[in-house]
């Protein structure tokens, strides 16, 4: 017998067959590599027990001044703050009817009729009712004067809620509920879906007519927030709507309101696709915003257009011969995708070009320069700043930009795209690590078939290194803020790399898994009978690893586990009968195993006694 040392190449390699990646690893699930070893991931725990409603799919953080911690949380149905463990509801609002609301109830049912002349409103707003009296029955004044969600909208005038009582006989079937009752809308929700291009389905279901065409706003489509500060005060924009602000004295009670709409503000843009603010120079950037036409600005996105304010006035967006403020148009590609902010420029992305953006001062405050015109953004969330330059994923691969716009070698770069559900592909968002050197991006997978995100790819830019997994995570922020990453499993939110546990429970399904090996070229069977295993445990209470050797006899049989070690810290050796031409190294921890919970391990170098035993 003779004693084999296992070392294996760092990453995850699928570019070729199990049997041609011989000397590396296939396959794995929330493992990541340190110092070229295999070790599982950290945990993660919620931060709160208090919930949101709504797919959150943008998370931003800041300081105040004054030590105050904020935490922006964008759904497709609200925005919030998190302050303090609470989640305060800063929407915007869209309309304030007054004293011109009525009800109608159904005997035995608790869906009530609201009655308000063009109401503007879609399946799923929010709506806050005050000032209504009872209908006569079940359905008191407390029951209706609070804030509801709205179900259906039969007409422009007519929308359906449901109450928490049921009506009864004596409930007013129609113009009920007194003649002094309010309503404040909420801006329209987004969509939790993509939906592409434009056409009947575009909107909801059964609105407008067979044939008929429908352009693509915030509230027929995925709803993505972007959100950056100016000063202590946060601006917010829904992707294709309005742009607003939230102003830090005025306190969380306090709603965002449009920005266009404030006190002297002159030409602000009215929508756009993306807001951002510029570190040193202080202007905020308002990309696909609408252009002014007519002295006034026209209320429809230009796709293509980058609107910026004046330097330190994020309310006066009017070019003059005084001020920084101005506008340029793109001229590569047909819509901006997104934009990020790097080392003293940003980057914009089209759908088929890079472009940077540098300030230069007056007259023409910024430069904008192509700098690749072969690649665009996959999706609006799908850049992320790190310290080694801006990565992004593209239509068919990975690029970093450092000063040019370079392809990443990719070892999994078939496993991630085969798999990719590209109709939900604007949900993909691109997150940084930069504690473990690693950027990655959650991804909607066709093999999950839910269109959500269940998968995430990681690259560990300085090991040049891939590895992914299966993990829902809609939403992601570094830390830096937090000493902590944050990260969003709706409606909870999420620190990570805290233990190695799921939220208190164990980490299921934790696995890294070898490619093929054999002896020589495979010409005689291999025997197996002992694994001596080098593994270091990370936690206190120890724990167990599970060390399973599988078998096959031809690079296209199945493979068969042929042993099952349990290793804990104490293991020296574990006996074995494992024969095959090839044999394959699979290291698990797997969930509810005794002694797993707050374990966390890292491989070393697992040695194997084997010996040749035949052709046959």
């Amino acid at each position: 017998m003779a004693i084999r040392k296992l070392s294996f190449a760092p990453g995850i390699n699928r570019e070729g067959t199990e049997y041609d990646s011989e000397g590396g690893w296939f396959d794995c699930n929330l493992v990541r590599f340190r110092f070229g070893r295999p070790e599982k991931f950290g945990g993660w725990q919620k931060i709160t027990n208090n919930t949101y409603e709504g797919t959150a799919r943008a998370l931003h953080n800041w300081i105040s001044n004054t030590g105050e911690k904020y935490l922006g949380v964008g759904t497709h149905l609200k925005y919030y703050l998190e302050f303090g463990g609470n989640f305060a509801d800063i929407t915007p609002i869209r309309k304030t009817s007054s004293n011109s609301i009525t009800f109608g109830a159904t005997n035995g049912s608790s869906t009530i009729t609201v009655t308000d002349n063009s109401h503007g409103a879609v399946a799923g707003d929010f709506v806050t009712i005050s000032e209504a009296v009872s209908l006569g029955g079940n359905i008191t004044a407390s029951v209706l004067n609070t804030e509801h969600q709205i179900v259906t909208v039969p007409t422009a005038n007519t929308y359906t809620i449901t109450v928490s009582a049921t009506a009864n006989s004596s409930d007013a079937t129609s113009g009920g509920g007194g003649s002094g009752v309010d309503g404040v809308y909420q801006i329209n929700v987004g969509l939790d879906n993509f939906v592409a291009g434009t056409g009947w389905g575009v909107n909801g279901w059964n609105t407008g007519t067979w044939g008929s065409t429908n352009s693509i706003t915030s509230i027929n489509q995925l709803r993505l927030w972007s959100h950056d500060n100016f000063g202590e005060n946060l601006i917010i924009n829904a992707r294709g709507g309005s742009i607003y602000r939230w102003v830090e004295g005025d306190g969380t009670s306090t709603r965002a309101v449009q920005l266009s709409t404030v006190g002297s503000a002159s030409k602000v843009p009215t929508v756009g696709l993306q807001v951002l603010t510029s570190e040193t120079d202080r202007h905020l950037i308002v990309l696909g915003a609408d252009p002014i036409s007519g002295g006034n600005r026209t209320g429809a996105v230009d796709p293509m257009l980058v609107a910026f304010s004046d330097q330190e006035n994020e309310i006066e967006f009017n070019p003059t011969t005084t001020n920084t403020a101005g506008s340029v148009r793109l001229s590569s590609g047909s819509q901006i995708i997104g934009g990020v902010k790097a080392r003293q420029e940003i980057i914009i992305f089209t759908d088929t070009s890079v472009y940077s953006m540098q300030f230069i001062g007056p007259p023409f405050t910024f430069s904008v320069n192509l700098i690749d015109n072969s690649t665009g953004l996959i999706g609006p969330k799908a850049a992320i700043t790190a310290p080694s330059g801006v990565f992004f994923m593209s239509y068919d691969s990975f690029y970093v930009y450092n000063g040019s716009v370079q392809k990443i070698p990719c070892s999994v770069k078939n496993k991630v795209f085969s798999d990719l559900d590209t109709s939900q592909a604007f949900k993909i968002f691109g997150f940084s690590n930069k504690e473990h050197n690693e950027v990655g991006w959650f991804y909607p997978s066709k093999s999950g078939g839910t269109g959500e995100i269940d998968r995430y790819v990681i690259y560990n830019y300085v090991d040049g290194i891939w590895y992914y997994g299966q993990l829902v995570r809609t939403a992601w922020l570094d830390s830096g803020v937090e000493p902590f990453p944050q990260a969003v499993k709706s409606p909870n939110l999420f620190q990570h790399e805290v233990g190695f546990d799921d939220d208190g429970s164990e980490m299921t399904n934790v696995f890294i898994e070898s490619a093929d090996m054999d002896l020589g070229d495979g010409e005689q069977f291999a025997f197996v009978s002992k694994i001596i295993p080098d593994l270091k445990f990370l936690s206190e209470g120890g724990g167990n690893v599970k060390l399973i050797t599988k078998v096959r006899n031809f690079p296209g049989d199945s493979l068969d586990s042929s042993s099952n070690s349990v290793i804990t810290p104490t293991t020296q050796q574990s006996f074995i009968r494992s024969r095959g031409r090839q044999f394959v190294l699979r290291v698990e921890s797997n969930d509810g195993d005794a002694g797993n919970l707050g374990a966390g391990w890292r491989l070393g170098a697992t040695r194997l006694e084997l010996r040749s035993d035949g052709r046959r």
